[in-house]
């Protein structure tokens, strides 16, 4: 299947019929709203920070990050690195009340009257060395995910539209060892094969770790009678490890899950929090969204990994949203699709092959040049990664693509 690469216009795909629902903007932001980028303000990390930076109502970063949501005004937002708080009205509803709902830099304030988080496993203590470092410390590289306390990095989903709590499934506590032909990390033998290594966890480690890092989670909202299926999930980077490749096979099996999920036949074996066996059947309108980290050309790309989601033929990965912002960074004119300042497509929004026409797309990621560079120029800015957006046209039936 051919790639066509976008600015902020696109090409136009051919439906089979005429009759359309209507436009939806969908977008996913990795934020950095986590309690380490708040060092500056005298606050050691812990699961307190958030909530205390959202109730000052003026911290200059998040107010940066509400002006870019307010700019570019989806109407289904995921953020990433939203420490998880399970009072909603001080930590997401918060987020909204006083910064998205409050006009940012003459920009029109944006409301979002239905939200959703939920517990991740960032953070979350175990009782064994899973680093290998010789103590088991309950935090960092020893807890279910890597993090210095529960929730940290965790989600938040915004909408404009209802969504229909009673159907959510999340899957943060399925067991990676029940996935078939789980991809399981290895010290390489002295004679460096794989064959004759050793297994990075012990059994009982393997037989107790949770696959999904943070949580994967499918979130359906009622888009004017449309059912729109919400396909979240932050994977581990595939790195900050050794030979064994713990974290790069963790990457792999995180983001095989959701295609493996959305995949008919293929997610018999999926189990959701509530112990329910479910997958997507066949002809279901989703959107995948979510900071993958996992790169689809350049240096940092590993194959096999997130082609599992971009070469499906249930994932519409036709038309890539870019930037001039990231065109900068590097000579390689694949640098336009770049999604973080560190030079990798790692933000996707991919929605379903079925009941969708992609319209417009797009990086929010100005130019040095521009006056809204001072939006992203770094970290504290914002956020070291860039908002992602796709405008769909929700079609009544199935349409095919040309």
């Amino acid at each position: 299947m051919k790639t066509l690469i976008i600015g902020l216009s696109l090409a136009s795909f051919v439906a089979s019929f005429t009759t359309l629902a209507q436009t939806l903007k969908v977008a996913t932001f990795n934020v950095s709203m986590e309690s380490t980028n708040y060092t500056s303000l005298g606050m050691a990390p812990s699961d307190k920070v958030l909530a205390q930076v959202l109730s000052s109502k003026d911290n200059l970063q998040v107010r940066n990050i509400a002006e870019i949501i307010q700019r570019v005004n989806p109407d289904i937002l995921l953020l990433n690195e939203f420490d998880y708080i399970a009072d909603k009205s001080k930590g997401i509803d918060a987020f909204v009340k006083h910064f998205l709902n409050v006009p940012q830099a003459g920009q029109a304030a944006v409301d979002y009257p239905y939200t959703y988080v939920a517990p991740v496993n960032t953070g979350v203590p175990t009782e064994f060395d899973l680093d290998n470092n010789g103590k088991a410390e309950k935090f960092g590289g020893d807890a279910y995910g890597y993090g210095l306390y529960p929730g940290q990095y965790g989600m938040a989903i915004l909408s404009k539209y209802p969504i229909e709590y009673e159907q959510i499934r999340t899957f943060q506590m399925f067991k990676w060892h029940h996935m078939p032909n789980a991809q399981i990390p290895v010290l390489p033998a002295e004679d460096g094969s794989m064959e004759n290594g050793e297994p990075w966890y012990s059994e009982e480690e393997w037989t107790s770790l949770r696959l999904s890092s943070k949580s994967h989670w499918d979130v359906p909202v009622k888009v004017n009678g449309s059912l729109v299926h919400v396909l979240a999930m932050h994977p581990t980077p595939p790195n900050f490890d050794g030979e064994e490749d713990r974290n790069g096979k963790r990457n792999h099996d995180e983001i095989r899950l959701m295609a493996d999920y959305l995949t008919p036949g293929k997610g018999s074996y999926i189990y959701d929090d509530a112990g329910h066996k479910v997958s997507l059947p066949k002809n279901t309108r989703f959107v995948l969204v979510g900071d993958f980290n996992a790169a689809d050309i350049g240096d940092k790309h590993r194959p096999d990994v997130i082609e599992q989601l971009t070469e499906s033929p249930y994932v519409n990965n036709r038309l890539i949203p870019t930037s001039k912002g990231g065109a900068a960074l590097s000579e390689q004119d694949y640098s336009r699709r770049f999604t973080a300042y560190w030079g990798a497509r790692a933000d996707y929004v991919l929605p379903s092959t079925y009941g969708f026409n992609v319209q417009d797309a797009g990086v929010f990621w100005p130019p040095s040049d521009s006056p809204l560079y001072r939006l992203v120029k770094d970290r504290n800015a914002s956020s070291d990664h860039r908002m992602v957006w796709v405008t769909l046209e929700v079609l009544e039936s199935e349409a095919h693509n040309e």
